[in-house]
Formats: C-alpha cells, structure tokens, sequence
C-alpha cells in the first residue's frame, strides 16, 4: 500500500503541477513569446484559449484511457498516461517561440496541450483506482484521498516555483530561458512513471480472464446513469476549487487592490491545510459513510461561500486567508471521499471508464468556465454575493446527485483480489451510508 499511495500522491501531484504552470506561463508568458503578432490583451486571450484546450479533452482522455483500464489493466494504463504528460510538458518547455520558427510555434503549443488534457484525462481514475482497488474496505476512503493531496502540492510548488523565479531573474532572462524551467523539470514524472512500472507488483492481479472488449459501450448503456451521478457529485469540487484557488486571485488583486504576493501566500496557506484536511474527511467517510460526508461539506461549504466573501471584502489579509482556510476544510469534506464514493459506483470491468468519464465530465461542465462566469457575475451585479450564490447554486446540484447515488457494487470483499461484476449487480453491503 505504501508503494501504491506514493505513486498515486507523486503522479497525481505532478500531473497537476503541470497543469498549474501551464495556467500561470499563459497569463505571463506564452502570449509574449507565441502570440507576439497580436496586441497584448489579445495575446492573453489565444494563450489562456491554448490553455481551455487541455480542459475540452479532458473527457476524450478519459474514455480513451478508461478503455484500456479496463481492457489491459490499471498500472499500463496509468503509466502511459503519467509518461505521456511529463513527456509533453517537458517538450513545452524545449518549444522554439514565434520569433524563431513563426505560426509554426502556437501550432505545436497547441498540440502539446491537447495531449497534456488527453494524458489528465486518463491519470486521475489510474491513481484512484491503483489505491482504492487494494486498500482494506474499512479504509477505503481513507487511502483514496491520498490521489487527491496531488491537487494541493501541485498548487504550491507551481505558485512557489514561478515566486522563486520572478524573484532570482530578471524580466529579460525570465522571458529568454527562466520561463522554461518549470516546464523542463516535468520529465521528473517520466522517472515516477518508470519506478511505477517496475516497483508496483499485483496491481492487476485481479484481471478477468475474460476482460470486457468493449468497456466503454457497456458503461454508457448500462452504467449511464451512474456516470451522470459521478459527474453531477464532480460539479461542486470543481466549482468552488476554481472558484477558491483561481477566481479569488483575480478578485483579490483587481477588485480589492491586494498585492499578488500577498493573495498567493493565502491560497498556498489554505492549500497547505487541505492537505491534512482532505484525508482526514475521507477517514472520517470510511466511520460515517461518503454521501453523509459528503452532504457534511456541500452544506457547510453552501452556506460558508457567503460570509467568505464577506471577510474577504473587509480588506484584511488575515480574515481573507482565515476565510479561504475554513472554505478549504469544507470543500475537503466533498473532495475527499470522491475517489472511494465513484470507485465503489461500478463494477470492477468497467470501473476505469465510469470513474475516468464520470469526474472529467463534471470537472469541465463545473470547472472550466467557473472562474468566467463568477466575473461575469460580479461584473454584471456589482456584488460577491452573486457570486456565493452561484457557488451555492452549484452545490445544491452537486447533493442531488449524491442523494441518488444508490448502493455500491464495491463490496466489503471487492478489492482488486476479488472483483465485481460488470453487470447490474447490487452489493448486499452499503458502504455509503
């Protein structure tokens, strides 16, 4: 368990951070070294479009990867998509710019970009399921979080390697070479992708001897229903995270005047504390149940959004970053059992599918326009509350679906030793409730 919980954490963990740097390089630097052609704000415009990309692929990725999940195992699978997203991320950093090489140059940016969302999409249901198919069932949830802490480190090394950077260089050498550094360091997931080939023994020991052909069709003829669910329950995760972790930075900075280091310190603080937070939720799912956890934070989080703002708005650094703190120890009530909650929602043959598609679907529907709509929304009314609201709204959504996520087909016995079947099956044995 242990080899399996620091491949899930260290993939999951870089793959994200790969995803962040990409974020915070389209607001600073892309636009100037690849959309040069355009005027300033238009550049911004193409290189966080380049960026929207990789989160539109994300469902392709999913039902690419989900396939040979389920086909020819977890770990293959998971390896691939570990690789194949440090291997773009590096070559990102290795691109010649327009300046040397003209359209020639966004033209690979973005094929770069649509492998790093086809490789997210294949990642998260891989490291999910590498932990929740072999964790005893008591500690399910438990164990499973553990994907999840990937999000918070991710977060913290990208802000603190970009802070480190703008700090040592100068504009000039940031924009020549120090830009590329975060990227070039992704090849590190390369070598975590190796060391998962050769050190994780067993993981699909419980292939069938008749593994299904056709994984897919049967998710989205028997299991659609399920998958819906998956995504609906993945609305408010990647809702509010946007919301916490990317709009507040604009909010922040352009609506209340803050300085960016100072905004960055809070986010990073409050990720620092999810990462305790998060398992901790997911521990006390596996003593309580994921859907009465799950309505814990979705609840708390719902009502919490609108004095959040509030304390945000008073000007003080202190009360905002003890408001984004709180938000954080919510919102880890409803992302922490997520990976044991969707592993025990199918069976084990399409189980890869159901989860990969079923969290992609919800976090692009919830969490790619997130951050757009909630400025449109303050734009428009002048007013955060507005803005609560639609986070409020979102979750609301979000405890329906988990309302009517029915009893698992993971049972107390269905480990990656002992899998279940693909059919419609229902577990004697409610680990939800």
């Amino acid at each position: 368990m242990r080899k399996k919980v620091v491949v899930a954490v260290a993939g999951s963990a870089i793959e994200w951070y790969d995803f962040f740097i990409y974020a915070t390089a389209s607001a600073l630097v892309l636009n100037k070294l690849f959309f040069p052609a355009f005027s300033n704000s238009a550049g911004i415009l193409l290189s966080l479009s380049t960026f929207a990309v990789g989160f539109l692929v994300r469902p392709f990725g999913a039902a690419l990867f989900g396939h040979f999940g389920d086909r020819f195992g977890r770990k293959p699978t998971l390896v691939t998509a570990m690789m194949l997203m440090g291997a773009a991320t590096t070559a990102i950093g290795l691109l010649p710019t327009y300046a040397s090489v003209g359209t020639l140059a966004p033209l690979l940016l973005v094929l770069m970009r649509l492998i790093q969302g086809l490789a997210l999409g294949g990642q998260w249901g891989g490291a999910v399921l590498i932990v929740c198919e072999a964790a005893p069932a008591h500690r399910r949830g438990f164990y499973g979080s553990f994907a999840q802490i990937g999000v918070p480190l991710a977060l913290i090394c990208s802000n603190v390697i970009f802070l480190a950077l703008s700090a040592t260089t100068t504009e000039g050498a940031f924009l020549q070479w120090g830009w590329r550094v975060p990227f070039i360091l992704s090849i590190v997931l390369v070598g975590v992708g190796i060391y998962a080939q050769s050190r994780l023994e067993g993981v699909d020991s419980a292939q069938h001897d008749r593994p299904n052909r056709l994984p897919l069709v049967d998710l989205l003829r028997d299991h659609w229903r399920e998958t819906l669910q998956a995504a609906g329950a993945t609305l408010l995760n990647a809702a509010a995270y946007y919301v916490l972790a990317v709009y507040v930075l604009a909010y922040f900075t352009t609506g209340l005047g803050f300085p960016k280091s100072a905004i960055l310190t809070a986010v990073i603080i409050a990720a620092v504390v999810s990462i305790v937070t998060i398992p901790a939720a997911a521990h006390l799912s596996d003593r309580i149940g994921r859907r009465k956890t799950y309505a814990i934070g979705a609840v708390a989080l719902a009502i919490w959004v609108f004095p959040m703002f509030w304390l945000i708005t008073t000007g003080s650094i202190v009360l905002a970053t003890i408001a984004l703190v709180v938000a954080q120890v919510f919102f880890s009530c409803t992302y922490g059992p997520a990976p044991a909650l969707f592993s025990e929602m199918f069976g084990h043959q399409v189980r890869y599918s159901g989860v990969s598609l079923g969290y992609q679907l919800g976090a692009v529907t919830g969490g790619a326009f997130a951050p757009l709509i909630a400025t449109a929304l303050y734009a428009e009314f002048g007013s955060s509350n507005v803005v609560a609201a639609y986070v409020a709204g979102i979750a609301v959504l979000s405890l329906v679906s988990v309302a009517l996520i029915s009893q698992p087909r993971m049972s107390t016995s269905d480990t990656s030793r002992a899998p279940a079947a693909a059919g419609p099956r229902r577990s004697q044995v409610g680990l939800l409730d």
